[in-house]
């Protein structure tokens, strides 16, 4: 049993794959220095926030002359993460904000930005400022959660590191589109090769806007027509060839024939082999005349079998079986040519009856079965001769007639076969939909 074949990738899809690893690994990358230095930034801009708050609120307690006290209501709470505090020299807590703790915060001498170790419960971030009045040295002590600072570099790092994987996905996706715009050539002439038949010179390949496709498609030209100059003087050989032997072998059969007549009994068997061999070989030089005439280009019609064989060189006392309407869509000269071979085996292993039928397929074509009566070919060769048809590799596996009917057949969409029988030989030749 044949296997699919193994999806290659594209360079589409490679170069698509091959972005997104740039642009998340990008993004990451931007993510997390932006993060780092947001971080810094971030307690900057808090710590000068905190020495400014400190500092207007330094100059309006200089400008009171009123003492304040030092029990507060947390009723009037305008913020929930800012807090401060006056202290006295000698460490009283004078007057605080809602949120400041009703302890006072001490620091060592000399200090006037700490960290307090939080032992009421929060962790905080204190900006100190003295203040001298008539009242006596205090201290404001102006200061902000750690949990706020740490909330606030977390939305500004997340916002810095979604912001740089945005720009990377639409980079990302913005190049992805432009690398398929750049590669739609690349299909366009890919459809245009599938199209291209470097036999007929009336085709040609369309030209290319992209100097690197441009040199694809010169290379593909001349390949071309290095390719329709080889089999131009190869079927010009085969022809000549078929036509040259055509002539003698018809002289032959003809001298035969009277040999036969004229001979003793004694040697009319000798000749009447000879005469046979010297037949089939006419039917293969017919049959690879008609197939170099065709060209394999198909030119295909509406044909009634019945019509068709009587016109092939059939074997002598081979009984043809035909279905009632035998209607075909094909090219008559390349089917004709796989006919010949088809009944020219079925000729050599001693076949007296075949039986052709048609069977009409799903997608439009049909199916040519021929089943004969001779001696057939056993399990083990059926097998072995349909993987050889299967993979084309007919040199050695199989004879002329198999491999043109092969051939023929591919030529129209469709294959060759050995269908299992218990007696004689059975092949189905599939014949594709025609062109609408």
């Amino acid at each position: 049993m044949s296997t699919a074949p193994a999806r290659k990738p594209s360079i589409a899809g490679r170069l698509a794959s091959q972005l997104l690893l740039i642009s998340v690994f990008w993004a990451l990358v931007a993510g997390v220095s932006v993060w780092l230095v947001v971080q810094e930034e971030v307690d900057e801009l808090l710590d000068e926030t905190l020495q400014a708050s400190s500092q207007v609120l330094g100059q309006l307690l200089r400008q009171s002359s009123a003492i304040l006290p030092a029990e507060v209501s947390d009723a009037d709470d305008l913020s929930t993460h800012f807090a401060w505090q006056l202290v006295s020299a000698d460490g009283r807590l004078l007057h605080r904000s809602p949120l400041a703790p009703s302890k006072a915060w001490t620091l060592p001498p000399g200090f006037t930005d700490w960290k307090d170790d939080g032992s009421d419960g929060d962790d905080w971030r204190v900006h100190v400022r003295p203040l001298k009045s008539d009242a006596g040295a205090r201290w404001l002590m102006v200061a902000q959660t750690s949990a706020e600072r740490r909330e606030v570099r977390s939305r500004v790092g997340m916002a810095s590191a979604l912001s740089a994987l945005l720009v990377g996905s639409l980079c990302m996706i913005w190049l992805n589109g432009r690398a398929r715009r750049e590669l739609k050539p690349l299909a366009r002439l890919s459809e245009a090769l599938g199209q291209y038949d470097p036999l007929d010179s009336r085709q040609s390949l369309p030209e290319q806007s992209r100097s690197e496709l441009a040199e694809i498609r010169a290379a593909v030209l001349d390949l071309g027509q290095r390719l329709a100059l080889r089999v131009a003087n190869e079927r010009a050989f085969s022809a000549h060839a078929a036509h040259a032997l055509r002539t003698p072998l018809a002289g032959m059969d003809t001298q035969l024939a009277m040999a036969l007549r004229e001979a003793p009994a004694d040697q009319r068997e000798r000749l009447q082999r000879t005469r046979e061999a010297a037949d089939r070989l006419r039917r293969v030089v017919t049959a690879l005349l008609t197939l170099f005439r065709s060209g394999m280009s198909l030119q295909w019609q509406r044909l009634d079998l019945a019509a068709l064989m009587d016109h092939l060189p059939l074997p002598e006392k081979l009984e043809l079986d035909l279905p009632p309407e035998p209607w075909v869509h094909a090219d008559p000269d390349l089917l004709a040519a796989a006919l010949i071979n088809l009944l020219d085996n079925a000729w050599r292993h001693r076949a007296t009856r075949l039986v052709l039928r048609l069977l009409p397929q799903p997608d439009g074509g049909v199916l040519v079965e021929l089943a004969d009566d001779g001696s057939g070919v056993t399990e083990w060769q059926r097998v072995d001769l349909n993987d050889a048809l299967e993979r084309q590799h007919y040199e050695g596996r199989m004879g002329l007639g198999l491999m043109m009917a092969d051939l023929v057949a591919r030529a129209h969409g469709g294959d060759l076969r050995l269908l299992p029988a218990d007696r004689g030989f059975a092949v189905a030749l599939r014949l594709g939909p025609p062109p609408q």
